[in-house]
This record gives structure tokens, C-alpha cells and sequence, in this order.
């Protein structure tokens, strides 16, 4: 069966072109840096986001690691999102391979971390604590809806950690999502962070890889470190080729996610059983399933399964359908009227 796959957009395949250029691609070994499809894809990533160097890093996870093992040093402290992806969805990487400590910050209901609170949760300058290194901020913010942070937020956030003497990591899996859903040059929203990661393998649809961009000092000590994770792929060309496209073909298409999204929600609003949230600013939407629906939803994802559609839950009572290059308007027609068979 062809299901219509709302889980992630991680589930995106290649595009015929994509997998035409891989089988293609001129390689080397990259670990020599003599790859030059490799090396094609890490300065355009640079230059797209206006920092000096850029790296080719086998997922976002290992991406955000790398990122955290340069700016920190074993027992400093990291603040971090509460329901960030590095916190609550990277295996706990931070503090088991790099011994450094998360202190978790609450997300405001748009995903920010409230300016305060930071600046509140620096550690001051006593031995009984450890010392504070590191912001780390989503964009766009995942458990929070997709929300896309604002260039205007990211400057106050650099500002406060320059202030303090931090530095500033993004985790930006879907900065271009969020680039294109405030219609604004992704350089802008990037320009206060140390260090960003971006991923390829989610709406830029290639099938592996996430970049990881900064000063050149920076990507240097993060290569080292990426060897040592077993990152060095050596003819990595053959994905990359991938990415390129990603890069040079698929940023402006996410609007189409966008719209299919608010489509999505538009369509669900009226379905009885379900309480959404806001309305949706990226490719995510989030409802959870009212007091009266008595289906858990193990139940309903096996359900939707039957019907040709894959969901997964984002909690106890809550869902989150993503939407991507291979949903089409159909699609989302079909999922939503799945959903609403199974409620009834």
C-alpha cells in the first residue's frame, strides 16, 4: 500500500532528480577533504546562511553534539528549551558523551525562552556551581507547533549572551521553514549564532545528512570531533548530491507544506473529538482528543494505518501530523476524512 505518511517529514524519499545526481555525483574521501561534491554542498550552506564554513554531519542529532562538544567543556552547563529536541529527543547525547550539563529553561507557549529566564538561570561566579557556557534555541520550535522564532528574538538572545560572555547555538532542523514561513532571508535569522545546525533529511527531502555551520575554528574542532563520533563518511558525494538539491531547489517550495498545514487544520476544525491548537505557522499540526473520545490513540494510529494513513502520537492524547514534498492535497482530503470516520 502507498500510504500517506503524516508521522514526519524525516519519511521523505529522494525526488527522481535527486537520486539521478547521487548515482552521478563525482566523489572522494571526505574525511581527506578531497570530496568535491561534499565540498560543493559545505560552502554553499556557508554562504546561504553568511558564516565562514559548514559541515557535512550524518544527521541532526550528531549535528547538535558536535556543536555542543566544541562550545563546552566537561561539567559546563548548556541552557536549553525544556521541550527542545536536544533535551528531550537526542538520547540524553549532551551529558552522556560530552559531561555537560542541561539546564532546562521553560518554552513559552511559541516556543521563545522568555529573556528573564535566562538571564535569571546564568550561574554566577561560585565554585558550587557549574559554569554556564552555552544557549541552545530551536527553530522552529517542534513541541511547541512548528512556531518559527524571529530575528528580532534571536537578536535579543545574542545580545544577552554576548552580554554574559556565551555563546549562541541554534538548533535550526527547519530554520528554512522557518525563513519562509516569516518570509525573511534565512542569513537574517542565523546572524547573532556561534554555530547553527540545519537538516537536508526533513523538508529539503534529501535522504541523509544535516549541515552544521560556522567560524572556521569552529567546523575545524567540530570535524575532529566528528571522526571521533564515526561520522567521517569518507565518499559522501553520493549523498551530498542529494543535499545540493536540497539547497538549490526545495527552500522554495515549502510554502506548499505551509499551505497543505493550514489546510489541514481548516478541514479538522469543524471534527468533533478534537481540540487543536493554533493554527498552524509551519508544516506541524497539533490536536489533542477531547475528554469524551473514548479510542486511545494506539487505537486510532492503528485505525488511520487500515485507512492508508500513518500518524503517530505526540503524547497521551495528542498528535501531531506533519506535512512534506510527498503529501499532496488529496492527501491531507483523505487523512482527515479517515480520522473523522474513525471518530464517528
Amino acid at each position: 500500500m502507498n500510504y500517506i505518511d503524516l508521522r514526519s517529514d524525516t519519511v521523505t524519499k529522494p525526488t527522481p532528480e535527486m537520486r539521478e545526481a547521487m548515482a552521478e555525483a563525482e566523489v572522494g574521501d571526505d574525511v581527506f577533504m578531497d570530496d568535491p561534491t561534499v565540498n560543493a554542498l559545505q560552502a554553499k550552506a556557508a554562504e546561504m546562511l553568511g558564516k565562514e564554513d559548514a559541515l557535512f554531519v550524518p544527521s541532526g542529532t550528531m549535528g547538535n553534539l558536535l556543536a555542543l562538544l566544541v562550545h563546552c567543556q566537561r561539567g559546563d552547563e548548556a541552557l536549553v528549551g525544556a521541550q527542545s529536541h536536544i533535551y528531550i529527543n537526542e538520547a540524553g547525547g549532551m551529558s552522556a558523551l560530552g559531561g555537560i550539563y542541561p539546564h532546562p529553561i521553560t518554552n513559552q507557549a511559541d516556543g521563545a525562552l522568555a529573556l528573564e529566564d535566562l538571564r535569571a538561570a546564568i550561574q554566577t561566579d561560585d565554585v558550587h556551581h557549574a559554569i554556564t557556557r552555552l544557549i541552545c534555541i530551536e527553530n522552529t520550535q517542534n513541541a511547541c507547533g512548528g512556531i518559527p522564532l524571529t530575528a528580532e528574538y534571536t537578536r535579543q538572545v545574542g545580545e544577552l549572551a554576548r552580554e554574559h560572555n556565551l555563546r549562541l547555538h541554534i538548533d535550526g532542523a527547519r530554520i528554512f521553514n522557518a525563513a519562509v514561513a516569516l518570509n525573511v532571508d534565512v542569513r537574517e535569522l542565523v546572524a547573532p549564532a556561534d554555530s547553527i545546525m540545519f537538516c537536508l533529511s526533513k523538508g529539503l527531502v534529501a535522504p541523509v545528512g544535516s549541515m552544521l555551520v560556522g567560524p572556521q575554528g569552529f567546523i575545524n574542532r567540530a570535524r575532529r570531533l566528528r571522526k571521533m563520533l564515526g561520522g567521517g563518511m569518507r565518499q559522501a558525494g553520493v549523498l551530498a548530491a542529494a543535499g545540493l538539491i536540497s539547497l538549490e531547489k526545495m527552500i522554495g517550495r515549502l510554502e506548499e507544506d505551509h499551505a497543505r498545514a493550514r489546510k489541514m487544520y481548516e478541514l479538522l476544525q469543524p471534527t468533533p473529538g478534537l481540540k487543536l491548537a493554533a493554527s498552524p505557522l509551519s508544516n506541524m499540526v497539533y490536536f489533542e482528543l477531547s475528554e469524551d473520545v473514548k479510542l486511545s490513540v494506539d487505537q486510532i494510529t492503528k485505525a488511520m494505518k487500515k485507512r492508508g494513513v500513518l500518524v503517530e502520537a505526540a503524547g497521551a492524547r495528542r498528535f501531531r501530523w506533519v506535512t512534506h514534498y510527498w503529501i499532496n492535497d488529496a492527501g491531507v482530503e483523505q487523512a482527515v476524512q479517515a480520522l473523522r470516520e474513525i471518530l464517528q
